[in-house]
């Protein structure tokens, strides 16, 4: 198997996404190469960041009944995933509804007793529109196994039927119902990509309505500026084996979260956000990752707003690849993480 990206090949994907630009002066035009796999990562690792491209990644539905059949694709081949995966890290799935919203109770068989009244509450990714039902619990049930914690995992609405602020507005239903369940000190809130921005989102929703906040957070990759700013939105377009490109499906996938709304309203965009205040925050992105600038321009907020905030960088890693192979060391590694600074920061 060829584990290298030819450059000139993914110029080529790209050009009909990018469009007649002028080159703004001080651009660099780099000559086409080839791009190794790392021999710095475990053999698991390697072997995701050497995978072909997304299938999908710029398949475009053109129709509401179009994307809900590219979803339904996703969601069965993600079902057939999640038994081995659950029985891997030893937890266990239960569907529950907070105050009409939909969610999962994931519990693992073992529970350390730092951990036993505190509670984590999950929103998953997907780029606002993929992995509903119990198809999103995949990072919660790495968090839950590997962490130790019981997880709430939120099945928000979404479009294309429900665009924002549907999806916030079943995360922070939920959170006021999980707030009756533990105290907000010993409660966190996390997720990646989309749940990365809902995570962020609901923190400055919370601090609108003058809610409780959770006593930590972790916003993984998260999609934190849906206008696309950012650096490594061009540097690495196609070196990112997830996501890929910007303009692709993902953000279409966004836009029908956004609906015509102004797409730098931080309740959409939180990088642009009032930080002030916010819980500390543990991140997680990789030099690969399409939005490790969304993930960095976040923390670099944070610390500007006085937060305590880490930045986790993993080497050769694509959007999210932390969560794609409980085999891989990186995986248990970047979990570890998460819960040890949880475990700083919740009380017992």
């Amino acid at each position: 198997m060829n584990h290298r990206i030819c450059a000139a090949a993914a110029l080529a994907l790209l050009a009909p996404l990018a469009g007649a630009q002028t080159t703004p002066q001080g651009s660099r035009d780099l000559p086409a190469r080839s791009i190794p796999v790392p021999d710095t990562v475990s053999p698991q690792m390697q072997k995701l960041i050497g995978a072909p491209l997304t299938p999908t990644w710029n398949v475009i539905p053109k129709t509401a009944e179009e994307w809900k059949a590219q979803v339904s694709a996703g969601y069965e081949a993600t079902m057939k995933s999640l038994p081995a995966l659950r029985e891997a890290l030893g937890v266990k799935v239960e569907p529950i509804t907070l105050d009409g919203v939909k969610a999962y109770m994931v519990t693992p068989s073992s529970i350390p007793p730092q951990n036993r009244n505190r509670l984590l509450v999950h929103v998953h990714g997907g780029c606002f529109v993929s992995f509903p039902g119990e198809s999103g619990t995949a990072e919660a049930v790495y968090m839950a196994g590997i962490g130790g914690f019981r997880v709430i995992s939120v099945d928000y609405r979404m479009p294309p039927d429900h665009p924002y602020p549907a999806a916030l507005d079943d995360a922070i239903t939920a959170w006021k119902a999980a707030t009756r369940m533990a105290p907000p000190k010993n409660m966190a809130i996390f997720g990646s990509s989309a749940g990365g921005n809902l995570t962020l989102a609901m923190v400055l929703r919370a601090k609108q309505e003058k809610l409780a906040l959770p006593a930590a957070i972790a916003p993984g990759t998260p999609m934190s500026d849906l206008t696309n700013a950012g650096d490594s939105f061009q540097t690495n377009a196609a070196l990112d084996n997830v996501l890929v490109a910007p303009g692709a499906n993902c953000d279409k996938r966004a836009a029908l979260y956004i609906a015509g709304r102004d797409p730098k309203d931080p309740l959409l965009s939180p990088v642009y956000g009032d930080l002030r205040g916010f819980p500390p925050a543990i991140l997680t992105t990789g030099t690969r990752d399409l939005l490790l600038s969304s993930t960095v321009r976040v923390h670099r907020k944070l610390r500007q707003a006085g937060v305590e905030a880490v930045l986790q960088v993993y080497e050769g890693q694509s959007h999210a690849h932390y969560y794609r192979d409980v085999s891989a060391p990186e995986t248990r590694e970047a979990f570890g993480e998460i819960a040890q600074f949880f475990d700083k920061h919740l009380a017992k």
